[in-house]
């Protein structure tokens, strides 16, 4: 299975260290992956992983968002662009979750 993402619209400025954090959860509500990969600094990442045998069967979610760093930050500014003007776009920030149907 493979999750991907291409860089944001708005220059999010993630950094050159940042990392996206992919959890799975299996129909059950268990979390089956829990992973952090590396992330372009406008938000772009791939994320390849085999579906573990015990995930159970039917609907699962896969969410996908920025680790360790303010990923929708409400104060109407970006908060990684320290010192600069930018303009503001409406976002948002509501958890990304997309559906997976895992079949036997």
């Amino acid at each position: 299975m493979t999750v991907t993402a291409p860089d944001a619209d708005c220059n999010p400025r993630y950094g050159a260290d940042a990392r996206i954090q992919v959890i799975v959860t299996d129909r059950k509500g268990v979390e089956v992956i829990n992973a952090t990969t590396p992330m372009t600094d406008g938000g772009a990442f791939t994320y390849s992983f085999d579906v573990p045998a015990q995930t159970a069967a039917g609907d699962a979610a896969v969410t996908a968002m920025p680790h360790n760093i303010d990923w929708c930050d409400d104060t109407g500014r970006n908060n990684r662009a320290a010192g600069e003007t930018v303009k503001s776009e409406a976002a948002s920030c509501a958890m990304p979750v997309e559906s997976l149907s895992i079949t036997r």
